[in-house]
């Protein structure tokens, strides 16, 4: 029988198939190290600290809080080309084709001690799958190149034994998906202790209650979320593509730095023993763009930071304190950075523990995340919580900070349209326009509604519920047959109303009237 080329199809589905084994050894052996060792993970995060600012709000914009998912399927995707080029490429070079599969776990290994809190243990999940992708690239690439046994035909090979190499193929997959399989359910094994202590946690009655949201509050307006945002809904913006999931029986919080004259290490025990205090305050991330999805409103439960400031000795810089920056760590290492001065003013600045009278969500913050009223989440809202350090602006700068975000900011006031809906199809006649507005810790004085540039109407506002919240508004138009444009602005309880010039989110916080355009059919 004559010599045939090898098969590029069967080389490139073995190179797939050699990197399959490899991420799922590395998911086996991260079930032993941690969830973040894993390569797919550990990579993904070295992207995210790696990619400008301007990239990742327009991944926020394009993406919403899918971001994470669209961002591990693009680097599978790029390991998938890659993967099945070294396949092919190892037909021809067999040993340049497996050093290249075992290089890629090592890059791996890289990223995963590069990331914050890593230890040498790290790397072994990313070298456990170079180790597995090199094998089994080896393996199936050796059915597919066997030299042919006539002399003086370099580079023949047989025809391909397509049997020989389909069971090799579907063994290796095999294997890996039960290996994969079996990293995943240690993993969730490993967090279990994690997920009773959520279970079985108690949160004790607050001593300073919140009062009853006022019965106005929440206009029901169909259309128009409900006063408090269930946990469920709450919006979610963050860095960690793995959630943490943190024993509270194993949590720590240590506050130590500059002006601290008696440090402090807490259990959540300690921490829950103290007064909690119960306030209803409005979040807002400022990669919200105007009349954007990304703030809500909840009611938390928590210790009150200042307390615990000056219970270690701080004072603020107002009063001679040497620190004006409070750095929040969180255990996979997130930096946010705080006026020392805002935590310290009066406000309910808290370290929460609960969330609408249940205890944190695993997804936003468990067991502790801190939660101040009128300052955007990337300078005030750190979830998983583990460090609290007190320093100067001018001495170190936070994550975001170091990718262009100003080091103070405050939020904007804003107000948002949610009905009727951008570009919908209307019948004439009484239509509610309806929405939110927030300014926290200045509160919502006024909100106004205006159609095709006209005269601004004020709306009906919600009661409000302290100035830490939103208002929902709602008003009553008129609507006519045509397309139109409606416009919405909001005055902060200062006085100030809210600029009409448009701005983006970089660096502080997102300007502008929203509007929406509907038509109203005949």
């Amino acid at each position: 029988m004559a010599p045939a080329p090898a098969n590029t199809t069967a080389a490139a589905a073995g190179g797939l198939a050699a990197a399959f084994a490899g991420l799922a050894a590395a998911e086996l052996a991260a079930a032993f190290v941690r969830p973040e060792s894993a390569p797919l993970t550990a990579v993904g995060g070295a992207v995210v600290d790696a990619t400008p600012a301007a990239v990742k709000e327009w991944a926020v914009r394009s993406f919403g809080t899918s971001d994470k998912l669209v961002l591990t399927l693009g680097i599978a995707a790029v390991l998938a080309l890659l993967a099945a080029g070294t396949g092919i490429l190892a037909v021809r070079h067999l040993r340049t084709g497996c050093a290249l599969a075992a290089a890629v776990g090592v890059l791996g290994a890289a990223a995963a001690l590069g990331r914050p809190g890593a230890g040498w243990k790290d790397a072994l999940p990313s070298l456990a799958g170079a180790a597995a992708a090199a094998t089994v690239l080896y393996l199936l690439v050796t059915v597919v190149r066997r030299p042919h046994p006539a002399a003086g035909r370099p580079g023949g090979t047989w025809p391909m034994d397509r049997r020989a190499f389909g069971r090799l193929l579907a063994a290796a997959v095999g294997a890996s998906a039960v290996a994969g399989y079996a990293g995943r359910r240690l993993g969730a094994h490993g967090s279990a202790g994690a997920t009773a202590s959520r279970a079985d946690l108690v949160l004790p009655p607050p001593a300073v209650p919140a009062p009853p949201v006022p019965a106005g509050a929440d206009l029901r307006v169909p259309g128009v979320g409900p006063f408090l945002t269930p946990a469920g809904d709450f919006y979610r913006v963050d860095t960690a593509l793995v959630v943490p999931r943190i024993d509270a029986a194993s949590w720590r919080l240590v506050l130590h730095g500059d002006g601290v004259s008696r440090p402090l290490t807490l259990t959540l025990a300690e921490l829950l023993a103290r007064p909690l205090t119960e306030h209803d305050i409005t979040l807002c991330c400022v990669s919200n763009e105007v009349g954007g999805p990304y703030v809500g409103n909840a009611r938390w439960l928590g210790v009150r930071l200042a307390d615990l400031l000056r219970e270690a000795g701080v004072r603020p810089p107002s009063q001679g304190g040497p620190a004006d920056q409070l750095v929040a760590r969180s255990v996979d290492g997130m930096t946010i950075g705080t006026p020392v001065e805002t935590v310290m003013d009066g406000r309910d600045a808290l370290l929460a523990v609960g969330m609408n009278g249940a205890p944190l969500p695993f997804a936003h913050g468990f067991p502790v995340r801190m939660v101040v009223p009128g300052l955007y989440g990337y300078v005030s809202a750190c979830k998983w919580l583990t460090e609290l350090r007190l320093t100067t602006f001018a001495a170190y700068d936070a994550y975001w900070v170091r990718r262009s975000w100003a080091q103070q900011a405050p939020v904007k006031t804003q107000s948002r349209i949610d009905t009727p809906r951008p570009f919908a199809d209307l019948a004439p006649g009484r239509v509610a326009v309806a929405g939110v507005a927030w300014a926290q810790h200045r509160g919502i004085s006024r909100v106004e509604v205006r159609a095709d540039g006209g005269p601004w109407q004020e709306a009906r506002l919600g009661d409000a519920d302290g100035v830490d919240t939103w208002r929902l508004w709602v008003w009553p138009w008129d609507a006519a047959p045509g397309e139109h444009t409606l416009e919405v602005r909001a005055t902060d309880g200062r006085g100030a109303v809210q600029p009409q010039e448009r701005r983006g989110t970089l660096p502080d916080g997102a300007t502008g009237w929203h509007s929406v355009t509907v038509s109203v059919h005949a």
